[in-house]
C-alpha cells in the first residue's frame, strides 16, 4: 500500500493536494502525519523526503516527492486522475501547472490556515489579480466542460490542485465570481475535504504559520481545538 507523508492539516496546502485526490478517487494509502518543526522541518523531513518537504509518496522502494510529480505517478497507475477527454485533460494539466507555479500574492498574503477566519487589512492589486485569475480559471473550466467539476463530471487532479484555494477563500473571505462561487461550495462540501477540515480543526499544534496568516489581517474567529 502507498504511504503518503503529509504535514499538519491546518497549514499544509501542498500536502492536501495528493491527499484529497487519493481520498476522492478512493486510492488506498497509509497516512504518515508529521508536525512542522520550527526552523528545522527540512532536515527532519529528509528522513522520508529527498527534498526535505511534504508531500512525499512511498510506493515500495520508490519515493516520489512534489505534489505534481505524485499526481503524474498516480495517473500512470490509476484511472480518473486526469480527465479522459483529451481537450479537458490538456486544460486540466495547464491549470494545475499554473496553480503549482504561480499565484505568489495569494500564497504570501493568504497562507493556508483552515481553522481561523481573517479579515484582510487591504486588497493590493497583485492579490486582487490572483483572485480574479482564480475566478477566471474556474469559470472557464466549468463553462468549457459543463461541470460540476473544473474539467467535467468527475473530480480530478485539477480540482485537487485548487483544493487549498477553496480553504483560503473560506479563511479570508475572498470574493469569487460567477459559477465559480457554486463550485467553491461544492468543493468545501466534498467528503474528502470535510474529512481534512475536521482533522485540521482538531489539531492542537501551533507554529509560526499563525503569525504568517495574521501578518496581513485581523483574526475574527478561531475554530480550532485548544492549542498545546
Amino acid at each position: 500500500m502507498y504511504q503518503l507523508h503529509v504535514a499538519n492539516k491546518n497549514y499544509s496546502s501542498w500536502s492536501l493536494r495528493p491527499w484529497v485526490l487519493m481520498r476522492g478517487l478512493q486510492i488506498p494509502f497509509e497516512e504518515k502525519l508529521h508536525d512542522f518543526v520550527a526552523g528545522g522541518s527540512a532536515a527532519t523531513f529528509r528522513s522520508f523526503s529527498p527534498s526535505g518537504r511534504v508531500p512525499a509518496l512511498r510506493d515500495g522502494d520508490t519515493v516520489i516527492w512534489d505534489s505534481l510529480a505524485i499526481v503524474e505517478y498516480l495517473a500512470e497507475r490509476h484511472e480518473g486522475v486526469w480527465p479522459t477527454d483529451a481537450s479537458a485533460r490538456a486544460w486540466a494539466r495547464c491549470a494545475s501547472a499554473e496553480m503549482h507555479s504561480s499565484f505568489g500574492a495569494l500564497r504570501q498574503r493568504c497562507s493556508m490556515n483552515c481553522g481561523i477566519r481573517v479579515k484582510l487589512h487591504e486588497m493590493p492589486d497583485a492579490l486582487a489579480a490572483d483572485i480574479a485569475r482564480v475566478s477566471e480559471l474556474w469559470n472557464d473550466g466549468l463553462s468549457r466542460f459543463g461541470g460540476p467539476f473544473l474539467a467535467g463530471e468527475g473530480f480530478t487532479a485539477v480540482d485537487a490542485f485548487f483544493a487549498p484555494v477553496a480553504f483560503r477563500v473560506q479563511t479570508y473571505g475572498l470574493a469569487i465570481d460567477g459559477t465559480a462561487a457554486t463550485y467553491l461550495r461544492r468543493m468545501l462540501e466534498l467528503p474528502a475535504m470535510h474529512e481534512w477540515y475536521t482533522a485540521a480543526l482538531a489539531e492542537t499544534f501551533r507554529d509560526e504559520h499563525d503569525s504568517l496568516a495574521l501578518e496581513f489581517g485581523t483574526l475574527t474567529r478561531d475554530l480550532r481545538a485548544t492549542a498545546r
